[in-house]
């Protein structure tokens, strides 16, 4: 397995055979995970109650977060999103992908100009940069554990004059923030969590009394199973994963002692398919400078790694028609204290 993933990393096989092997051990995982299913879901429930909020967040920085920010104006749409886009009837471009689903994040958190907003885990601040430009009378805290990612939406905000947007570094288990937020969005965050009830009580705690979080992960439709990092099938958690957690549809909803699912939204898998599709389509279009940005120094592994990581993400999400593997939507409130 550790010579074909070599052969995969440095481009020595056609990418039909690459695929071929994802979709292996895709089934393989399936088939495990099915076996013992029932009884795997009751003790990982106990695990993460048990665990810090994070694993391995200075990994989570080398693996995907302090990559130069040029890779990934290289390979992203424009906007960087590094989440799932919204391939809506008549959407047909990367580019329109990410506003669709920067629109419907907006609109499914609730959020009105005038709010204090906390983007949880805001990657390259592509909603905090988007939803401030639409509302200026907002204020936005992005907060990041990547360095690169702090100064990428800083320098952002200044050139397009967005006074209402401040930048934060911090790890999310040390996290200390003030509270009176009105919203707090999380996109694609959650998945690097292991302790849900602990950081959903913080939440709890910065949010206002009438304030609500919005989440938007990645998720099977029934299984939960954490990255490992040991096993010959495990290249995922070892190269992109680490410590990271692939949840259920369902997980969210065994956490709700301070916070309350509201609402709900499931999402095909279809649509991050195909974001992932055209990441590799731009990352092959831009290949000499991509392999440039990441100091590559002819080392083909390190830009077969993000080709692999890119195919990987296209053909799970896109199993089953996109039945199998899905992104889901969440709509928090507080918790109401029970009626004398």
């Amino acid at each position: 397995m550790n010579f074909a993933v070599e052969l995969a990393e440095t481009g020595r096989l056609p990418d039909a055979v690459v695929r071929l092997g994802i979709r292996h051990l895709i089934g393989r995982r399936l088939r495990e995970e099915n076996a013992r299913a029932a009884e795997r879901y009751a003790e990982l429930l106990e695990e993460l109650r048990a665990s810090p909020i994070a694993l391995a967040p200075d990994v989570a920085n080398e693996q995907h977060y302090e990559v130069p920010p040029a890779f990934f104006r290289l390979t992203l749409g424009p906007r960087l999103k590094y989440s799932a886009c919204y391939w809506g009837e008549g959407v047909r471009t990367l580019a329109d992908a990410e506003t669709a689903m920067l629109e419907l994040t907006l609109t499914r958190a609730g959020i009105e100009d005038g709010m204090r907003v906390l983007d949880l885990g805001c990657g390259w601040g592509a909603f905090t940069l988007f939803a401030a430009a639409r509302l200026p009378r907002s204020e936005f805290l992005a907060v990041s554990n990547s360095r690169t990612q702090q100064a990428h939406i800083a320098e952002q905000a200044q050139a397009l004059g967005l006074a209402n947007v401040k930048t934060h570094r911090a790890d999310v288990n040390s996290l200390a923030l003030n509270g009176g937020f009105d919203r707090v969005v999380c996109v694609e965050m959650f998945e690097h969590v292991r302790n849900h009830a602990a950081l959903l009580e913080r939440i709890s705690r910065w949010l206002a009394p009438a304030g609500r979080l919005f989440v938007h992960i990645f998720c099977h439709q029934r299984l939960m199973y954490p990255f490992e990092t040991s096993g010959d099938g495990d290249w995922m958690g070892r190269s992109f994963f680490t410590g990271g957690l692939m949840p259920a549809r369902d997980t969210l909803h065994n956490f709700q002692d301070h916070l309350a699912i509201r609402r709900t939204w499931q999402l095909s898998g279809a649509h991050y398919r195909r974001t992932a599709r055209a990441w590799l389509a731009n990352l092959d279009a831009h290949r000499h400078a991509a392999a440039d940005a990441l100091g590559a120094d002819g080392d083909s592994r390190l830009l077969g790694r993000w080709r692999l990581f890119f195919m990987a993400c296209e053909e799970l999400f896109g199993w089953n028609g996109g039945r199998e593997w899905l992104v889901c939507h969440y709509l928090f409130e507080q918790r109401r204290p029970p009626r004398e």
